[in-house]
């Protein structure tokens, strides 16, 4: 079929270039405007480069910002300013973010790189220019591009906020195999916009060109039209059935994705998360999402469901055919799923091992694999992690796939990622946006069509060093193998086998590459660049490192880290192991690390103090709805949940409002540190925190719509608009925009205040590092961290619904809040401070 034949090139990068306005034209502006991308055999080396020129009579802040792929890597940056070049420094991680604290402790900014969407992270960088000054950005960054559901797509986003007066996006392409085909969209795309794009094509190469004028720029007098995504995507010819091998420089790369084979029968179980955290739209668009999977079902697959929250249910004792009638029946279950009580992941994984374990009159040759999606972590039966990821490896044992969907924010994405990678799948984040059931969907599509299973790539051994992965245990069409190595001994002719099963044999590939004619195939190519397959080994080995890090034993990890720093470093690549170090006008540095998938993550224990009551997601606010499901009452949901040191218990704590609405929190006269509340009128939730530290001597005061920091009779006042930083005497203020600030003083209790917006502004508490509270600490939280007992329990019931515990000299009667048939751990207090 023509869809099968189709390659998926998924490269994402966006342009943000920011200069600040004065009038209609900008004080600041944005002269030239490039981005010059090369793939060349399905590795992309792109570079965006802006020239920016200070026309006011004072000096201003340029600020340049790129959006790029998340599996992209770095791997050069510089600032001209006036003829002088301040370039970035590719380091260790470590050794660079030393330089970097120092320069913080003198209260310089920090550049970042941050994650700003399920496909992209952001660059950001600004700089000072003086009147009349000049600036030029050039950002470099490099990328194996991934083959997924079968196209290749190339998508640039536009966003430069200003008419550009030379503005050019030049995309070359080079592909050995051939271009089958070749198109070009735009979100942003006009009749006028349209005549400044330009497209050539040939047998194996394919140029585009969109290089659009101010007039057609415009969208009125002052406004760009510019804003949005400009994709290109393309298919490459397939012939021999073994793959294709290119060779420059001794390196080899070797691509291999059969089309049109039969698809292995599937014998799949979705194990649905229903917990309370669960309500609302993500069980909306889990329904949405899970009604056309069901439809893609084919008729010889087998499937069933396992919902789950405190209780593991299974829909049928085993798996069911496919049919119209049964297929029906499942879409049935899955419209009445609701959302409430607890989550207990372990008990459902294991049970969709047992019924897996168990079924009776599968296809002889099929594909078993389960699809777990949840959105928070294991609050209860089995909690900890680690025996939850030894248990279900140990279950699995090899036999079937298991793939883990991370719904949100409040996942430890970390933990889904090793029990995905450690069981033969992968792990993905699902993003809560409106577009989260085609995520899902998307996801599914990737998996519903395996066409080999237990796929060897073999290649003689004395022959090549470094090769990568060459050993894979299921392949889905769509996808794409891809091996590379060093060829070390002087070869004519490179020979492959690939041995795996297809549903309908144990095939056998073999192929052989005659180096010199490969080497010649890459010669006087004006647009590549010579030692890509060099890099793109090196890349391709740097990721594959970085994924068995996730999944290796503890002593194995550090010498894989070592490997593949040492590779970044190498060739500088800008990894989670390394840091670009750029040192600006001033000597003010900015640092560049690259973020994962899990440090996006909100913070994965359960906080020490947590303001709950929200209905949309924050820190902690989901974890406590998966724990209890409370029934409304006057004042609402427990304002603060927080975990007993040194005690497997969990306390809903109420404050009686109508005492007053400042309530003294915490105070710890070793740490120096005091924290007070105020609750809103006629709201259950704090919407002021005041942190008052004694060395250094500084009050921080969190609104829900701004930050005062007070130090020396100096104010400083921070939104929550923008992500910042300061350091003052070591104390470190930090805001991350739209969501939280943190305040962290060497060997202190680091403070952390979140910001909700739904449904009512509030605001969030969490204590991290707990351990360092001293026995002196006291008020309304503190009392809790040195002082708190639980009374013996007389009858040893652990599952009794009060008991007493002892604060501070005074005995309270405590209760389980319960969900709707289970208690479960979290013990309810009112106090009135």
């Amino acid at each position: 079929m023509e869809q099968r034949t189709l390659l998926a090139l998924m490269a994402f990068s966006s342009l943000i270039v920011l200069a600040e306005t004065n009038d209609q034209k900008p004080a600041v502006e944005i002269y030239s405007l490039q981005v010059d991308c090369k793939v060349t055999s399905r590795f992309a080396h792109t570079v965006i480069t802006s020239r920016i020129v200070n026309r006011a009579n004072e000096s201003r802040e340029a600020t340049f910002e790129v959006e790029l792929p998340k599996t992209a890597f770095i791997t050069n940056f510089s600032m001209s300013i006036d003829g002088e070049v301040y370039p970035g420094i590719i380091k260790e991680k470590a050794a660079a973010q030393n330089k970097y604290d120092s320069a913080v402790s003198q209260g310089q900014s920090a550049g970042l790189v941050k994650i700003t969407d399920r496909k992209l992270e952001q660059f950001h960088v600004s700089v000072s220019i003086a009147a009349a000054s000049k600036v030029t950005f050039e950002l470099t960054y490099e990328e194996l591009l991934k083959r997924q559901l079968g196209k290749y797509e190339l998508l640039i986003k536009v966003r430069p906020k200003q008419l550009v007066k030379h503005f050019q996006i030049d995309v070359h392409i080079f592909e050995p195999q051939g271009i089958h085909f070749l198109e070009t969209d735009s979100t942003f795309m006009t009749n006028e916009l349209t005549e400044a794009l330009t497209k050539e094509q040939n047998e194996t190469k394919a140029h585009i060109l969109f290089k659009p004028t101010l007039d057609q720029q415009k969208k009125n007098s002052d406004e760009t039209l510019l804003n949005g995504d400009f994709v290109v995507r393309y298919d490459v010819k397939r012939e021999a059935t073994a793959g294709d091998i290119q060779i420059v420089n001794g390196y080899f790369v070797h691509y291999f994705a059969p089309r049109e084979m039969p698809v292995f029968p599937k014998n799949v179980i979705f194990v649905i998360d229903r917990s309370g955290s669960m309500t609302g739209r993500k069980i909306e668009q889990t329904r949405d999402a899970l009604l056309k999977i069901l439809q893609d079902l084919r008729q010889e697959d087998h499937f069933s469901f396992i919902t789950f929250n405190h209780k593991v249910v299974e829909w049928k004792s085993s798996l069911l055919p496919a049919t119209e009638e049964n297929v029906a029946s499942a879409a049935a279950l899955v419209q009445t799923l609701t959302a409430r009580g607890g989550t207990d992941i372990s008990g459902a994984l294991l049970a969709a091992v047992g019924v897996l374990d168990k079924a009776e009159g599968l296809p002889e040759h099929s594909v078993s694999m389960i699809i777990l999606l949840t959105d928070g972590q294991p609050t209860s039966g089995e909690r900890n992690v680690e025996v939850i990821q030894e248990n279900v490896q140990k279950a699995i044992n090899g036999k079937y796939a298991l793939f883990c969907l991370g719904f949100g924010f409040d996942v430890s994405y970390k933990f889904l990622e090793k029990m995905a990678l450690s069981n033969g799948g992968i792990a993905r984040r699902i993003y809560e946006n409106a577009d989260a059931a085609l995520q899902l969907q998307g996801f599914y599509q990737e998996v519903a069509t395996p066409i080999l299973m237990q796929i060897e790539m073999q290649y003689p051994e004395n022959s090549i060093e470094g090769l990568t992965k060459n050993n894979f245990k299921l392949f889905f069409e769509g996808s794409e193998i891809i091996v590379s190595g060093k060829i070390s001994n002087e070869l004519d002719l490179l020979p492959v086998e690939i041995k795996a099963q297809s549903h309908t044999s144990n095939l056998t590939l073999k192929e052989e590459a005659n180096v010199k004619e490969k080497e010649q195939v890459f010669q006087n190519q004006r647009y590549i660049f010579g030692n890509f397959i060099e890099r793109l080994w090196a890349y391709l080995t740097i990721q594959q490192l970085l994924e068995k890090v996730i999944s290796a034993q503890e002593e194995d990890q550090k010498a894989l880290e070592a490997q593949a720093l040492d590779l970044s470093l190498q060739y500088s690549f800008v990894t989670p192991l390394t840091s670009m170090v750029v040192t600006k006008p001033q000597q003010q540095e900015e640092l560049a690390n690259k973020p994962t998938e899990a440090d996006n993550d909100k913070p994965s224990n359960l906080p020490a103090g947590v303001a709950a009551g929200a209905r949309g997601g924050r820190p902690g606010v989901s974890r406590f709805r998966d724990a209890i499901r409370a029934q409304p009452t006057a004042n609402g949901d427990p304002q603060l949940l927080l975990q007993l040191p040194r005690q497997n218990e969990r306390i809903c704590l109420n404050i009686d409002k109508r005492a007053q609405t400042s309530v003294h929190l915490l105070s710890d006269p070793e740490q120096g540190l005091t924290v007070t509340g105020k609750l809103g009128d006629g709201v259950n939730h704090f919407v002021q925190f005041d942190i008052n530290y004694v060395n250094p001597p500084v009050q921080i005061h969190v609104y829900t719509h701004a930050i005062l920091v007070s130090h020396n009779n100096k104010n400083n006042w921070l939104s929550w608009t923008t992500s910042t930083s300061s350091t003052i005497q070591g104390l470190k203020v930090s805001v991350e925009k739209e969501r939280s600030v943190t305040a962290s003083l060497p060997d202190t209790v680091t403070v952390k205040i979140s910001l909700v917006r739904f449904p009512e502004d509030f605001l969030g508490l969490y204590f991290l590092n707990t351990d360092r509270f001293s026995d002196k600490v006291t008020g309304v939280l503190g009392q809790f961290y040195s002082k708190a007992q639980f009374g013996s329990n007389s009858n040893n019931d652990q599952r009794a619904v009060e008991r007493l515990l002892r604060v501070s000299g005074s005995e309270h009667k405590i209760s389980r809040l319960e969900s709707a048939s289970e208690p479960v751990s979290c013990w309810s207090i009112d106090l009135t401070p």
